[in-house]
């Protein structure tokens, strides 16, 4: 993300989105009434009062809109701002309905009445994200899959089930193994082309191993790009989410935020299920403990500031301040990966203490 220009004074910020993680930052930052400006296309209707009726012409126009509707699409990568025009040329008239696509690499303004500090910290944060996603290839002979990370979580990009010969049937389990590897290897080139992305490899037993020394016989190219291989103790996509919890990708990821995140709830659970008291969770015992200066770090559900009322937010984003006064950071949760569904279930909103309050 770049951004082109800053003046908080004046309510606005100016930005270029250069990749797709990008549109998931102004997808969290755009909310219901501020103002986005960006260039689009526009249906013209001839204006010929006893003309035949017949379809206008598409003219490109630079527009603003007052913000509805927000829409984030992860699988086509399009981001969709719906709301009233509220600044446009004099051939489009104010107060009609559109929706701006915001694309990649086109400079977009977004005008909000006040800038909260998350979202400031998060467009900061986008603009010095550059390292690659990771590809995680979990593998063991009862089938495998791939995925990348991204800043939104984990996109899962295929899962294969295999069930190869026993190891007493050593020369069928050796030819069956070979054929497996080629189709894995087939699938992982697909996905590391496109990125040339660190590889980690993962898995159950010692298949991953096997699957590792594969890659440097036979692709020499892509074993060169495997960072490190773990073992887990579940396959597939289970075993993905298990690396990512456990922290066993650290090695791999360390400076990918998905890491920070999963470690994060993982800590609170840990803490809840010990019934230790230096944790605390739902909006109600999360408000008293940033009162009395206690919270380390509060952990928010994107969806909590992004899907509800302006009074909520308000409210959200007023004890949000009340925690960075007081000395405590802010961690925004993506529920697009395993963490996030954990914090919702929590009601969205939980904090690691400084000390206990029971």
């Amino acid at each position: 993300m770049k951004i082109l220009e800053k003046n908080l004074k004046k309510g606005f910020v100016k930005v270029v989105p250069e990749t797709f993680d990008d549109l998931w930052h102004l997808y969290n930052i755009i909310y219901k009434n501020d103002e986005v400006y960006a260039y689009t296309t526009r249906e013209i209707k001839p204006d010929e009062k006893y003309a035949r009726p017949r379809r206008g012409q598409r003219v490109p126009v630079f527009l603003g809109v007052k913000v509805e509707k927000v829409a984030w699409d992860k699988l086509l990568g399009r981001l969709r701002v719906h709301g009233t025009i509220c600044e446009a040329p004099e051939i489009v008239p104010t107060g009609a309905h559109h929706t701006l696509n915001i694309a990649l690499n086109t400079p977009v303004t977004i005008v909000k009445k006040e800038w909260a500090r998350h979202h400031i910290e998060r467009l900061k944060r986008a603009s010095k994200t550059s390292e690659k996603p990771i590809i995680i290839t979990a593998i063991d002979d009862e089938g495998y899959a791939i995925a990348t990370t991204t800043q939104y979580g984990v996109e899962v990009k295929v899962e294969e089930r295999i069930k190869l010969p026993g190891k007493l049937e050593a020369e069928k389990r050796s030819a069956a193994k070979n054929e497996y590897f080629r189709k894995a290897l087939n699938t992982l080139r697909q996905i590391w082309t496109a990125t040339r992305s660190p590889i980690a490899i993962i898995g159950v037993g010692f298949v991953k191993n096997d699957f590792a020394k594969f890659l440097e016989n036979e692709a020499a190219d892509v074993a060169k790009s495997v960072v490190d291989v773990k073992s887990v103790n579940n396959g597939g996509v289970a075993g993905i989410y298990e690396a990512l919890r456990s922290g066993v990708l650290l090695k791999a990821m360390k400076y990918q935020r998905i890491v920070e995140e999963t470690q994060t709830i993982e800590e609170v659970l840990k803490r809840l299920g010990k019934g230790e008291s230096n944790v605390t969770y739902g909006l109600e015992d999360v408000k008293k403990s940033a009162e009395l200066g206690a919270v380390e770090k509060l952990v928010l559900a994107d969806t909590m500031l992004r899907e509800t009322s302006d009074k909520k937010r308000l409210f959200l984003e007023d004890l949000m301040k009340t925690v960075e006064q007081k000395g405590g950071k802010i961690m925004v949760v993506s529920t697009e990966h395993e963490a996030g569904a954990k914090l919702l279930a929590l009601g969205g909103i939980a904090a690691l203490l400084r000390f206990s309050l029971h």
